[in-house]
């Protein structure tokens, strides 16, 4: 009987388990996952709102010219670069390199940074105001919703850098970070078939 008490309490002792996880064994990777197939959701649900309105429209943009391509594209090329940062800021998160993760936080902040100044241009190329039609109105809520995900994950990578710099810190932080850059991954995804729609979408035939 005492032989089997001891491996009962060996079997419920749980120190030797590891105080943070990644992936798809850490809560916190299911909360991301979800909510960005919510987010998909409603990205997919405004393209089609985009593509229904054009589809009862004889000419196309209304009363605007296409915008211009210049700042989007841009963008686009720095926000697939970015995806480098924020993959080895994930990948120093999940050795524990503190050094590792200061150094790819940074960049990465930077990186936001640079795409915040450059959305502002691109919102003063579309050559159309977000009342003056159902594509001025369309076309800025594609852009909008996809700039609030880089401001709000700018903020939260700002934070995260702080923090790694100035402290507290302790596992749980490392999981954060990894699930950050696996959220940006879906930033970056959900950039192009946007970009596409808004630049390229008005100049389909």
């Amino acid at each position: 009987m005492r032989d089997q008490a001891v491996v009962q309490e060996r079997a419920l002792d749980v120190a030797g388990l590891p105080t943070v996880v990644f992936g798809h064994r850490s809560l916190m990777w299911w909360g991301t996952l979800g909510m960005m197939a919510v987010e998909a959701t409603v990205f997919t649900l405004a393209v089609m709102a985009y593509f229904y309105l054009r589809s009862h429209q004889e000419t196309w943009p209304v009363a605007a010219l296409p915008p211009d391509l210049l700042w989007g594209t841009v963008n686009t090329f720095v926000m697939l670069a970015s995806f480098w940062p924020a993959h080895m800021a994930k990948k120093a998160a999940e050795n524990l390199d503190l050094r590792g993760v200061r150094r790819w936080l940074v960049l990465s902040v930077g990186f936001g940074v640079a795409f915040t100044v450059l959305r502002g241009f691109e919102f003063a190329a579309l050559n159309v105001r977000w009342d003056s039609s159902a594509y001025g109105s369309v076309v800025w809520l594609l852009l909008g919703l996809h700039t609030t995900h880089i401001v709000t994950d700018l903020i939260d990578t700002t934070v995260l850098t702080v923090l790694f710099f100035r402290g507290p810190l302790d596992g749980k932080r490392y999981g954060d970070v990894s699930e950050n850059s696996f959220y940006w991954y879906f930033v970056v995804a959900t950039w192009l078939p946007i970009y596409l729609v808004i630049y390229w979408g008005a100049r389909a035939l």
